[in-house]
């Protein structure tokens, strides 16, 4: 992990002469990298020093399978052959996969989710890789592509139907970070249409309920989020129908002395591929508000759920605040 000197010299001066709204935050990236962020979103950039980012030509969409775990085959943007020369079975579920901000296509949780699919079942797995625009010093700018990654990814979601008659009901979304809130505004492109999204600690900075580009309930026929750094560097309030919060969601058992909380920000997706392949399962009590979780409590008001899982918990009724306990290292999963 990364600690620049800019940090430390924030930590020890403070920050108290400094309005509230313009301090910098310090903000985890894919890789577990600690950056300063100014957080006033009205700071000019010098666009000079910006890489340009073209969604349309720069997103990368890398096919796997059991035919070809490893070695990925490329599906190209509104090339129907592209599809049907490749190992993708329309008959198949198919899961997209999105990483958060300083990621690209070698970021873990592409590898560890697509690993437990193939331990399950036969699956279409399309690793997006976005990085050409989420590798940026300038967190600010990556927070605002994720509404024209998801308009990206929605028009490879159309290429797939179009090209290999596969139904949006056997597509789901798994983002992780930034990629969450990237993977709700492919699903709002699609007009929720897709099967499932899974929102795994979905970016808080520069976040706010009522953002067009924010994930939410609405994005698909089933929205999960999982929360592991909730109030830090991911999202606190619920944003989906049903909304998991191991642990409390603040902080997570084996992280140590987890400052930024790069450590529990990173669980979510090691949970959820977990979940994927376990047989003891991610068992969830819900709770009777968000309230009471943020004071250390969670009275049962429903019936338990399994957080993740194949399939996801789509048509069984799963919604509300739920929380769950886990193990301090792999397997974390405790029934």
């Amino acid at each position: 992990m990364k600690f620049t000197i800019a940090v430390l010299l924030l930590l020890a001066s403070g920050a108290s002469a400094i309005p509230v709204e313009h301090r910098p935050s310090v903000v985890v990236d894919a890789n577990g990298d600690w950056h300063l962020v100014n957080s006033n979103p009205f700071t000019e950039v010098d666009v000079e020093l910006e890489p340009l980012f073209n969604a349309e030509t720069d997103i990368v969409f890398r096919l796997f399978t059991r035919s070809n775990p490893n070695e990925a085959q490329t599906l190209v943007l509104d090339d129907s052959a592209s599809v049907q020369n490749s190992n993708f079975n329309g008959n198949h579920p198919t899961r997209l996969t999105i990483h958060g901000w300083n990621g690209d296509g070698t970021s873990g949780l592409h590898g560890n989710i697509r690993s437990n699919y193939f331990a399950v079942g036969d699956f279409n797995v399309i690793n997006v890789d976005w990085g050409a625009g989420a590798n940026t010093i300038n967190y600010i700018t990556a927070r605002n592509r994720v509404d024209a990654v998801g308009e990206i990814v929605s028009r490879m979601i159309d290429t797939l139907v179009s090209a290999s008659g596969t139904s949006r009901n056997s597509i789901s979304i798994i983002g992780h970070s930034l990629g969450a809130h990237a993977a709700g505004n492919a699903g709002k492109y699609q007009s929720g249409n897709i099967h499932s999204i899974i929102g795994l600690d979905p970016a808080g900075v520069l976040f706010s309920l009522g953002h067009s580009d924010i994930l939410t309930e609405n994005d698909a026929q089933y929205v999960e989020a999982v929360f592991s750094a909730a109030g830090s560097l991911g999202f606190d309030l619920p944003l989906g129908n049903a909304n998991f919060y191991p642990n409390g969601g603040r902080s997570q058992p084996g992280c140590g002395i987890d400052l930024t909380g790069s450590c529990a920000h990173s669980r979510s997706h090691e949970y959820f591929a977990e979940s994927i392949s376990t047989t003891t399962g991610f068992r969830a009590t819900r709770c009777t508000s968000h309230d009471e979780l943020l004071g250390g409590g969670c009275t049962s008001s429903g019936p338990d759920a399994l957080m993740g899982g194949e399939p996801s918990n789509h048509g069984r009724g799963v919604d509300g605040i739920f929380r769950f306990s886990t193990n301090s290292a792999s397997p974390f999963a405790q029934g």
